[in-house]
């Protein structure tokens, strides 16, 4: 797959709506109002994050293919030494962002990014058993460190962030998107982009493999939950239940990664089907137009969305219908902005000033 695949930046659009719905949400703590839109903003959080990791992974087997099928060693560290580069400026703009938006993921990639440079030339079994030690590391992490440490649950914010202790916790073991596991998802988008996924076949199998994997981890823990009850017969409580054995991102279990990591999966296949079969509908070309800037959208949505929301005073204790409306209303404006501004220029604004500072 040489050419730039459509279906790719289509998936970007849907990972970075999704984003949208969820982080509206929650800095409205829209927690009232039509319960059913509650559901549905609800199937979005610790999914459409997922997914752009993910998509991030594809990414950057596409710009080390040539150096990882090449024997020029030189070229090889030169590749490493941009993705170390790139690593570096998302920490840096990333934390540098974290102030406005302290559910920042961009400086979580940035360590994503190196952990990648460290090892995108092993071979794809490896990329697999990377990716599920990584997945695995957090569970045994738990045993030792307190998960809910420097959280406030109550008001979902991390406290002492700042200080050496609390920074160090926040990026590797429980921050919003920390290294152990979330970067076991980067490091399967590796493996994905090395798949051939223009064929049909291939397609067909991962599709099957992602829906049979979700279906059977859900159900699985579901019957857990519903065995377990109470949790009075094991002496935990209902909370404790929830927290051990839902597949939500909080805490993110191994059960979470290989439930999103499928559900990803199922929503890339769908978008390449469907971006091949309506390459030339103006829906397709809007939205993967829109995906092409996913990197400005992201930073958008909180200094423009939520700004603009915090000006008119509607940024906090919202219904779920206001923020589903606000977040549709910028969906919206994004798309506009975005095939307005590919009109004359080949990059987003955001896009054209990382590469320059990370080239």
């Amino acid at each position: 797959m040489k050419k730039r695949v459509t279906g790719f930046d289509l998936a970007r659009a849907l990972a970075i709506f999704g984003m949208v719905i969820v982080n509206f949400k929650i800095a409205m703590n829209a927690e009232t109002g039509n319960l059913l839109l509650i559901k549905f903003a609800g199937l979005f959080e610790g999914r459409a994050s997922a997914l752009f990791v993910i998509l991030a992974g594809v990414g950057v087997t596409f710009l080390t293919n040539k150096a990882r099928e090449s024997s020029d060693g030189a070229f090889v560290l030169k590749n490493r030494l941009s993705l170390i580069k790139r690593g570096l400026l998302l920490i840096a703009i990333g934390l540098l962002y974290t102030p406005i938006w302290e559910a920042d993921i961009l400086h979580f990639y940035g360590f994503y990014f190196l952990i990648a440079a460290a090892i995108f030339t092993v071979k794809d079994k490896a990329l697999l058993i990377i990716s599920a030690v990584i997945m695995l590391i957090f569970p045994v992490l738990m045993l030792f460190l307190n998960y809910e440490q420097n959280w406030n649950w109550s008001t979902l914010t991390y406290e002492n962030l700042w200080s050496f202790d609390g920074m160090i916790r926040h990026i590797v073991f429980n921050g919003f998107h920390p290294v152990f596991p979330w970067a076991a998802f980067l490091i399967f988008g590796m493996w994905l982009g090395r798949q051939d996924l223009s064929q049909s076949l291939m397609r067909k199998k991962l599709l099957a493999w992602s829906l049979i994997t979700l279906l059977v981890t859900e159900f699985s823990f579901y019957l857990i939950r519903v065995t377990i009850g109470d949790g009075s017969a094991l002496e935990m409580t209902s909370e404790e239940v929830t927290f051990l054995f839902s597949t939500s991102i909080i805490p993110p279990l191994p059960q979470y990664i290989i439930s999103a990591g499928s559900s990803a999966v199922v929503v890339l296949i769908a978008c390449l089907y469907f971006s091949d079969r309506f390459s030339e509908s103006n829906i397709n070309k809007w939205l993967y137009k829109t995906g092409q800037l996913s990197l400005t959208l992201y930073v958008a949505h909180v200094i423009i969305g939520m700004g603009t929301l915090e000006s008119i005073g509607r940024l906090e204790n919202q219904t779920i219908n206001f923020s589903l409306l606000s977040a549709l209303i910028f969906c919206v404006c994004g798309i506009v902005f975005s095939v307005v501004w590919l009109k004359f220029f080949k990059a987003g604004p955001l896009e054209w000033v990382f590469r320059k500072l990370a080239s």
